[in-house]
C-alpha cells in the first residue's frame, strides 16, 4: 500500500495533540482499539484512519506494521495472551474442582464485561473478521485448550478424580465458553448474573461427565 507525499502535509485531525514525532507500536494498537466497537470490526479500518487517530502521518505507520492486517493480528494475539494470563491465574488460585470452574468462568466474564475492548475484539473477530483474523483467533483458542488441558490433568491428579480425554474436554470447555461469551457480550446488566451461572453449570456438566467416564460410571457408545 502506497501513500502520497501530500499525506505528510495534511493537518492532524486531533487538534489537541497534533502530529507526533515519535510513536510506538503500542500507540498504534491503542489508536486502532479506539476506533473499533460493538458494531465495527477491525477489518473495516483503514491505515489512514488509524494514523489519523494516532496523530501521525500515514507513512509513519509502516515503521511498525506492514499493513492494518498485521496490526489487527497483533491485537488479537495480545488479547489472547492477556486473557490466558487472567484465567490461568484464576485456575491456579482455585483449590477444588468446583472453585476452579466458578473462578475461571467469573474471571472470563469479568473481562468480557469490563471496559477493555481486547476481549470483545477476540470474540467478535473470530466470527465476523477476515480469514486472517479468524485464523489468528483460532490459534489463540488452541493455546487456551492446550493450557487448560494441562491444568485439567493436574487437577484430576490432585483431586484423585480421573479424567477422560483431557484434550477433548479442554476443547469442549473452551469452545463452549467462547461461544456463550460471544452471545453474552451485549447482555444488559440485569441478565448477566443468570448468564454466568448458566455457563458455570454447563462447564460443570462437562467436568462431571469426563470424571464419570474415567471412573467407569458412564460409557461412550
Amino acid at each position: 500500500m502506497s501513500e502520497t507525499a501530500s499525506d505528510e502535509l495534511r493537518p492532524a485531525t486531533r487538534a489537541h495533540q497534533g502530529r507526533r514525532a515519535v510513536i510506538s507500536r503500542e500507540d498504534l494498537m491503542a489508536a486502532a482499539m479506539e476506533l473499533v466497537g460493538p458494531n465495527r470490526s477491525i477489518s473495516t479500518l483503514s491505515l489512514r484512519e488509524v494514523a489519523r487517530e494516532a496523530g501521525i502521518a500515514p507513512n509513519s505507520f509502516y515503521r511498525h506494521f506492514r499493513d492494518v492486517d498485521e496490526l489487527a493480528v497483533t491485537l488479537i494475539e495480545q488479547a489472547g495472551a492477556s486473557l490466558r494470563q487472567v484465567i490461568g491465574e484464576a485456575r491456579h488460585r482455585a483449590i477444588s474442582g468446583r472453585s476452579v470452574v466458578r473462578s475461571s468462568v467469573e474471571a472470563f466474564m469479568e473481562q468480557l464485561w469490563s471496559e477493555q475492548k481486547y476481549m470483545q475484539l477476540l470474540l467478535r473477530e473470530g466470527t465476523v473478521g477476515s480469514d486472517a483474523f479468524k485464523s489468528a483467533v483460532e490459534r489463540q483458542l488452541v493455546y487456551f485448550e492446550d493450557e487448560l488441558g494441562v491444568d485439567l490433568v493436574r487437577l484430576a491428579k490432585a483431586n484423585n478424580t480421573g479424567i477422560y480425554r483431557p484434550d477433548l474436554v479442554a476443547r469442549s470447555i473452551t469452545r463452549l465458553v467462547f461461544a456463550m461469551g460471544a452471545t453474552a457480550l451485549d447482555l444488559p446488566k440485569e441478565k448477566r448474573r443468570d448468564a454466568m451461572e448458566d455457563l458455570i453449570v454447563m462447564v460443570r456438566m462437562i467436568v462431571v461427565g469426563t470424571q464419570s467416564i474415567a471412573a467407569g460410571r458412564a460409557k461412550i457408545d
